[in-house]
């Protein structure tokens, strides 16, 4: 009978320590969730100096592909898009960057999780409106 007791309360501790253990990967979880719509929403800043999310974004601030090609620079964020300067494009004119392509934004420069081919194949341009 004893023995029978000892297995019953030995598998009552495995699965106590199985659901402790589940319950702190679930709460590392929920706190690396919270952490990544922080870091989206454009909520605090990290000791880096790595600003978060899109809300960070400002005017002068180098924009970089995930390839680590500089491919403009911050005219300002106008709706959902990063309007770059005619400046420093390479055919003179604005080009809007979807801020959904925005990897990380540190205090002087974006980071976009596109790399420059793609960046600069798909990005949108007001060539019409910028003939001047």
């Amino acid at each position: 009978m004893s023995n029978i007791k000892d297995t019953v309360a030995g598998a009552a501790n495995a699965v106590s320590d199985a659901a402790k253990t589940v319950g702190h990967k679930i709460a590392e979880g929920a706190s690396e969730a919270a952490a990544f719509v922080k870091e989206k929403a454009g909520l605090g800043c990290s000791a880096t100096g790595e600003s978060a999310g899109v809300a960070g974004i400002h005017e002068r601030m180098e924009v970089y592909a995930s390839c680590g090609k500089k491919v403009g620079v911050v005219d300002h964020v106008e709706g959902n898009a990063i309007k770059l300067t005619r400046k420093d494009s390479p055919d003179g004119q604005h080009h809007f960057v979807p801020t959904a392509w925005v990897g990380r934004v540190h205090e002087n420069h974006v980071h976009l999780t596109k790399n420059s081919v793609e960046t600069e194949s798909n990005w949108k341009s007001d060539a019409g409106s910028c003939a001047g």
